[in-house]
């Protein structure tokens, strides 16, 4: 369990921060992989992707290719969705997020340096993501890596709400940057 009834809502939300910050620097922690929600069209779109950073102001970064479908969602609408869950601890996390892309300018240079030679592949691609093929090795074939379409995606949360799923009876908190992040309860 992350949190019980027991705790104030200002310890729940040290808990909270303290395990999203985890999932950032330990590729073992379940929320190294986050679920991605946009809005695409008609329908929802939804993916998993890693997050790679969480800094001090609780914005999320995540890395992709400039051409990638959720570039484009994110481009006609910037709102988007972060879902958490952590099975050992049966704890659910939403957090609903403006984004900012970051492709082409200092943000994306100063992460590109980081990137490991060997993966800078994922982003040279002479295809988007997403383009029908004739067969899997056409899917890496590179352009100069010089020339990349590396981005970095910056979440910054509006809401976060957790579910506490327990067998006494699930618990359910919403903190909000609009109330400066103080938490409510709420209905689970």
């Amino acid at each position: 369990m992350l949190f019980s009834k027991e705790e104030s809502l200002e310890e729940i939300w040290q808990a909270v921060k303290h395990e999203l910050h985890r999932g950032a620097l330990d590729a073992k922690h379940p929320f190294h992989w986050v679920n991605l929600g946009t809005v695409s069209g008609e329908f929802p779109s939804v993916r998993t992707v890693v997050l790679r950073k969480v800094n001090e102001n609780l914005h999320f970064f995540i890395f992709t290719d400039y051409r990638s479908e959720k570039c484009s969602d994110l481009k006609v609408n910037p709102n988007a969705t972060l879902h958490y869950y952590h099975p050992k601890k049966q704890v659910q996390i939403r957090i609903k997020a403006e984004t900012k892309l970051h492709f082409q300018n200092e943000w994306a240079a100063e992460f590109w340096k980081t990137i490991p030679s060997h993966r800078r592949s994922e982003y040279t691609g002479a295809q988007a993501p997403g383009t029908p093929i004739s067969n899997h090795k056409e899917g890496w074939m590179e352009v100069d890596s010089e020339h990349h379409f590396f981005t970095v995606l910056e979440f910054i949360p509006l809401e976060i709400e957790i579910l506490q799923l327990r067998k006494e009876g699930h618990l359910r908190v919403l903190f909000s940057k609009g109330s400066d992040w103080e938490g409510t309860w709420l209905v689970p």
